[in-house]
Order: C-alpha cells, then structure tokens, then sequence
C-alpha cells in the first residue's frame, strides 16, 4: 500500500449500509466475527464468520506482508448449478459482505496525456449490508433483470460498487498535505463477479459475450425516482 502523504478519515460507521476501514485500521481492530493471526512467516490470516459474513477478497500484499482471507470465495464466484446459485443468491441477500477497494490517483504528464500512471493513495476493506432493505431490493431487482434463468444458460454478472465509494469520498477523503487542493480519487477494484457455468450443449448468448451482464449498487435513493 502506498500513499504516505495523503490523509483519509478513519471512520468506520459513515452509514448503517455501508463501513469503510482502511486496511491498516482493519488489520489492528477487525470488526465483529472477524480475527487476525498474525504469521511468523509475515504476513496476516484473517478468518471471518461464513454465518454472518461474506467476504469476496482475494489475497493481497501490504506494506506488512501477504493478508490471506481463510474463509473468502474471492471477487469471482464460480457457480456450477442450481443449488450453488440459490445459496450464494440467499447469502447476498442476507449477510454483511465485504470487499477490498483501492482509492488511486491518476497522473498523466504532458508528454504523455493518453497513458497515465495510476498510484495507489489507499486501500480499505468496504463492506455493504446484504440485509439492508434498500441494498437487499437493488440485489433483488437486479438480479432478477440480469439473468433470465438459471438453468441451460451460462452468465457473468458485475455488480459494480463506483458510485457508492464516489459519494463516500466526496465527504471523507481529506487533503493531501503536499498538495493545496483535494485528489479525486480514481476507484479500482469497484465489482465483484458472479459467473454461472451451465453444461447446455448450445449456449450461444454465452460463446458471443451476451450474457456478460452488470448493474450498480447505490446506497440512497435519488430524488427523481
């Protein structure tokens, strides 16, 4: 992790739908239901709860060494039938789930305006409440509009995070000290993934890319809806 000279706000409750720790913060005082070993080889392992949460984090290196998430099914989830959709659908709907996000900055020169260099100013550990009544109809709904069906059809599904982690940082990231104005950050890491793999023998939306699907989460509803 990089980004010693910018300073961000280390609440954790800035909504009862959203938490938002950098990792650091995490690592030293994990939230309820999750522990952190620390290994004599460097590095961190962190077991959570599966009852009460669901974690989508991949393991990742940091300024501490490698942080192994134990009970994690990664950013990817791989589904094979019917029963794996239906529980991981039952999980979402339910339970905290928790992601790793990079807030970066991007720095383009002069010279060379179309490829800018992207350096990581934080990264948190960003958790949404599956529960939520707001979060668990937006899941719903879009799910439902996303995938047709389940069996006879492979699928991939984005659920895309930008816009809530844009909101939280225009109220909670701070000035860089070394700089005069506020860095919008530039998000990475914003989706997490369903991909439902079917064994039909002709599923063609899947071999032409068109059940590559994706909606976006918000946290509050806007005022034209």
């Amino acid at each position: 992790m990089r980004g010693k000279h910018n300073t961000m706000t280390k609440d954790k409750a800035v909504h009862g739908r959203l938490t938002v720790t950098e990792v650091e913060e995490f690592l030293k005082n994990p939230p309820a239901g999750f522990s952190v070993e620390a290994l004599s080889s460097g590095g961190f392992r962190v077991h959570s709860d599966p009852e009460q949460s669901l974690v989508l984090i991949d393991d990742c290196e940091s300024c501490r060494g490698k942080i192994l998430f134990q009970e994690s099914l990664g950013r990817q989830v791989k589904m094979q039938n019917l029963k794996e959709y239906t529980s991981m659908r039952q999980s979402l709907l339910t339970k905290r789930i928790y992601l790793l996000m990079s807030a970066c900055e991007e720095d383009s020169s002069e010279t060379n305006m179309e490829k800018a260099e992207t350096k990581v100013l934080q990264q948190y550990i960003v958790s949404i409440n599956g529960s939520d009544p707001y979060i668990k109809w937006q899941m719903e709904r879009g799910l439902d509009q996303t995938i047709s069906s389940v069996y006879g059809e492979s699928y991939r599904v984005d659920i895309d995070l930008t816009e809530v982690l844009e909101n939280w940082a225009a109220k909670n990231l701070l000035t860089i000290t070394d700089k005069p104005v506020k860095v919008k950050p530039v998000w990475r890491d914003t989706c997490f993934t369903l991909k439902y793999y079917s064994d039909a023998l002709f599923d063609f939306s899947h071999w032409f890319g068109f059940s590559k699907r994706k909606f976006n989460l918000r946290l509050t509803r806007p005022s034209c809806e």
